[in-house]
């Protein structure tokens, strides 16, 4: 699976300087350098080296400042080891990197031309997410679960500022700043009104509580 070639990956770009994060927007693995304004480098998962690889990492492009795409290292005669995709990923500017079964990762291509950004507006949303979002809560290549967004982290944690008993978003804006949006936003139908200006959970709010919990018992 993709999220087996996450951890090498990410580890690889850490080494490289970067604040690496999984599954930010549309992205496999998204990191960012500590310069200001950043360095963004977006990083594409598959179990082997295809087409479809290089078809996202193209999408990517004009939201990144390189972009790299990762996948198993084939046992066999596979992409990484024909010429003509190696020399596409060139053109295109796209680095490849190999993942070996112990976890070894491989420069094949480097990413040295550099990508078109051409989108602003995708480029802002992608570091903006990266930047306001909690630790690394998702691997990337994650697609049979819910992808922790920055939104869905604080509405978490304005429904377990909220199992006490109803509060005001002023009393839990020192803890999600965007209290008061999520609660009146009501997205996820965990929230509810009791009065003016005071919110409490709903019954699915508190399964959704109980349910984070047992899942991620140290948080």
């Amino acid at each position: 699976m993709e999220t087996s070639l996450y951890p090498p990956v990410k580890a690889f770009l850490e080494t490289a300087g970067y604040e690496v994060k999984g599954e930010i927007g549309s992205c496999d693995l998204v990191g960012l350098s500590p310069s200001d304004p950043p360095v963004v480098v977006v990083c594409e998962l598959k179990v082997s080296f295809n087409l479809e690889l290089i078809l996202q990492a193209v999408d990517r492009a004009n939201m990144a400042d390189e972009v790299w795409i990762a996948a198993r290292i084939s046992k066999g005669k596979g992409r990484e080891a024909d010429k003509r995709y190696r020399d596409l990923c060139r053109r295109l500017g796209i680095g490849m990197l190999g993942v070996s079964e112990l976890g070894d990762v491989s420069v094949i291509v480097s990413s040295i031309a550099p990508m078109p950004r051409t989108n602003p507006k995708r480029r802002s949303r992608l570091v903006r997410e990266h930047q306001r979002r909690r630790g690394d809560p998702t691997s990337g290549g994650s697609t049979r679960q819910p992808i922790m967004t920055a939104y869905r982290q604080q509405a978490l944690v304005c429904a377990e500022a909220l199992l006490d008993g109803p509060l005001r978003p002023r009393d839990i804006k020192p803890v999600a700043p965007d209290a008061g949006k999520i609660l009146l936003g009501n997205v996820y139908g965990w929230f509810e009104r009791v009065s003016t200006g005071v919110y409490q959970l709903t019954e699915v709010g508190r399964q959704t509580v109980a349910r984070h919990r047992k899942l991620h018992p140290a948080e």
